[in-house]
């Protein structure tokens, strides 16, 4: 293709596609692949709760959960430059609702605004997280116009970490930091492979979650020095299907009956791990291998990404056709 028949990228007017906020965009937003795109982007599986959600005598644009940790999410929308107004708006609804993360999404940031989000992610409580996100609309000629989310403000969860740690008179451990070290390396490889997976930000800490789309179901990275079967001293890596809500047990109880359909599915044999005094459960498939060891990050990195393919394609389908008030099946009975 020669340089004159490549197309020039247009960047269209808000207002173009959706005329209202409350009763274009806001709508557009929620659905199910818009939401996704805006997750995709900020690192967080959403699912959405409502849509105008009253606190007190306003209402909140979009209420969310972060499937991996089923916190509350309030969005915020705007077809304009940022204001006061919605910025205080925005906080009395995070107040009224609990919710740990906020979303700000504006046609354009003014400095103020973003400076006050930059505020908030550095002084509050590493719990809580604001970002503050810009919207385009591109299109190639007479192609379908697709937006686009530039993030403008977000947590800076490494330097909470640090703070964190400086504060209470404790320094970061040398475990911990190789972690972190681990985890920021992990991530850029699973980005350049184009993964489907999904993580949130790396902290320093020996696991990372991958959202499956249902509150309490998740699949989890990790990294340790302690064997999970030889109960000692002995470095591993793990890919682990999680179970960690108030009906963790019954949701276990559906996945372990179907192990043998799930096992062949994914290619390789999973340990199932159900203790009765502990409310998570989970199946995992480990690796004897010492994440400290650099020189052995690229093999650890591809037997990780193998392992989570896998279990994001076969799982995946299996977590979203869950019931919602599933309840685990007598023994000798179909699930």
């Amino acid at each position: 293709m020669g340089i004159d028949q490549l197309g020039r990228l247009e960047k269209l007017d808000l207002r173009q596609a959706w005329e209202s906020e409350p009763i274009h965009f806001t709508p557009w937003l929620a659905q199910a692949e818009n939401l996704r795109l805006l997750g995709d982007t900020i690192r967080i599986d959403l699912a959405l709760e409502a849509e105008e959600k009253a606190v007190g005598p306003f209402s909140a644009d979009i209420l969310c959960k972060d499937t991996a940790t089923g916190d509350w999410v309030v969005i915020e929308n705007q077809l304009e430059r940022t204001d006061h107004t919605h910025l205080g708006q925005l906080l009395t609804y995070a107040a009224g609702l609990n919710a740990v993360t906020i979303v700000w999404i504006a046609q354009r940031f003014t400095d103020e605004h973003r400076a006050a989000l930059d505020w908030l992610n550095e002084h509050t409580d590493e719990k809580i997280n604001a970002f503050g996100l810009e919207i385009e609309l591109w299109r190639i000629g007479n192609s379908a116009v697709a937006p686009k989310f530039n993030i403008i403000s977000e947590p800076n969860d490494w330097s909470r970490t640090v703070q964190r740690a400086a504060a209470d008179g404790t320094p970061m451990s040398a475990l911990k930091l190789q972690q972190k070290e681990f985890w920021t390396a992990f991530i850029a490889h699973m980005e350049a492979k184009k993964s489907p997976v999904r993580f949130g930000s790396p902290l320093a800490q020996g696991w990372l979650i991958s959202p499956l789309g249902r509150t309490g179901i998740f699949l989890g990275s990790v990294v340790t020095t302690w064997g999970m079967e030889t109960k000692s001293s002995s470095p591993e890596i793990r890919a682990e299907f999680t179970f960690n809500s108030p009906n963790s047990k019954a949701e276990y109880a559906v996945f372990e009956r179907r192990k043998d359909e799930i096992e062949k599915a994914l290619g390789f044999q999973f340990a199932w791990y159900n203790p009765e005094n502990k409310k998570q459960s989970k199946a995992y498939s480990r690796l004897e291998a010492d994440f400290r060891d650099k020189a052995g990050w690229p093999q650890q990195f591809e037997w990780l990404r193998g392992r989570l393919e896998a279990m994001e394609r076969v799982l995946r389908p299996m977590v979203k056709a869950l019931p919602t008030d599933v309840v685990a099946k007598p023994e000798g009975e179909e699930s």
